[in-house]
Order: C-alpha cells, then structure tokens, then sequence
C-alpha cells in the first residue's frame, strides 16, 4: 500500500512526538502501532489502514487481543448460516447443503404465503424448501468448478502404475456428524478471521475499535491460540 495516502503529522501531534521520533508510523507502522495503538482514538488509529495489511496487524498484541474479543461475541457473520453463504469454498462439509436455506422457504410458505392454507400450501412448502436446497448446493457447485478451472483446488492425477500396486487394507475414517463438521468450519472461519486471513471482511471495524479493549484474560488468550482442533 502507497504510504503517501497516510499522514503522520497529526498521529505525532496527538502523541505529543517529535517529526523524528522511532519507529516511524509512517516507515514502520506496525512497530509504531505495537506501541501506540491503544493510546490513540479511533479516527487517528484507523488511518494506518491505508499503510497495513489485517495480515501485517495480526501480530500486534492489541489487535489481537480485539478480534479475539469480536469472536467472543459470536457475531453473526462468523456463524456458520453467514459465514457458509459468504465463505462457500470453506466449507468441506458433505451434508445437509441448502437445509437451512430450504427451511427458510418452507417457513414462509407455510406461514406467510396466502396465510397457510392448509394442505396444499404446506406441499408448496416442501416444494419450496427441496428447490431452495437444490439451488444452494448448485452454487456450491459451480463456485467449486470455477476453483478448479483456475487451478485452485487443483488435484493431479494418480500415477497409471497404482493400480498395479497391491491392494493394502487401509482403516476406514471416523465420519463426522453434521454438527462436528460445522463446528470445524467455525472453528476454521474463527481462526483466518483473527490471524488477518479471511477476505471480503470490514477488519477495520475491529481493529482499530477501542470499544474491544476489554479485560482479556491473557491465559485463555493463550489457550485459544494454542488449542489443537479436536
């Protein structure tokens, strides 16, 4: 990012520092902003966005510290409805795609359209619900060709010779459940959110939000960071 969109005068005025002080904000603004962030209101601290990156800002403590109290609120965009329609590639799950969306169609079908009329009404819900389902894992699917067409979720080929190898009797995987699955995309969403990795996402609105500066229990800071998905 071009630091000529930033300016440091005031950010200097405000801390009562000199034009030489080190690290410069404007030359090493991490460093500057691991020192400084919280001493500095939210419309000054905010400017840095032009010069940072989420990622670049993961490794100050008190952003760190910010978004891990963000995802303590359970935001809403972090839950899995949300987080799966805006994060589709995500999610590895293998069941249930379009349930919830389809269970939104059948509500409104039975309860809202023409004031649930009984019988055919609730068929027209049910209808609705397996269309909607149908339409969700379709642009499951086609966000997951497009992937492959550019080479993302490239996957090369087995080597012709394999299927001379003898056969070696291999244990079967455990199958998740649907809610062990969705606990892990959480879980996954939670992680690329606060190590600055999840794109497409306001982290200014959390990063530099003062508000988040709670009495953050460092050993479970710690914990969170270090625990193994299980």
């Amino acid at each position: 990012m071009a630091s000529n969109s930033f300016n440091e005068r005031p950010v200097l005025s405000y801390l009562g520092l000199e034009d030489s002080y080190q690290p410069s904000p404007s030359k090493e603004p991490v460093s500057f902003l691991s020192k400084h962030v919280l001493q500095l209101p939210q419309q000054l601290s905010v400017t840095f966005s032009a010069i940072t990156s989420p990622k670049e800002r993961t490794t100050i403590p008190a952003i760190r510290n910010r978004r891990l109290e963000y995802v303590r609120s359970s935001p809403k965009e972090l839950q899995f409805t949300s987080a799966r329609q805006n994060w589709p590639t995500l999610w590895t799950g293998t069941e249930r795609r379009g349930v919830e969306e389809g269970d939104d169609e059948k509500e409104w079908a039975e309860s809202g359209f023409m004031q649930g009329s009984e019988k055919h009404v609730k068929k027209l819900g049910s209808l609705l619900g397996q269309y909607e389902e149908e339409r969700e894992a379709q642009r499951i699917r086609e966000i997951r060709r497009q992937r492959a067409a550019t080479g993302e979720d490239f996957v090369p080929e087995e080597d012709s010779d394999s299927e001379e190898d003898e056969e070696i009797e291999m244990p079967v995987p455990e199958v998740e459940s649907f809610e062990e699955q969705k606990r892990g995309f959480e879980r996954r969403i939670e992680e690329k959110f606060i190590y600055g990795l999840l794109p497409d996402i306001d982290y200014d609105s959390v990063d530099f939000n003062e508000n988040l500066d709670g009495d953050i229990d460092r050993d479970l800071e710690e914990r969170w960071f270090d625990e193994d998905d299980e």
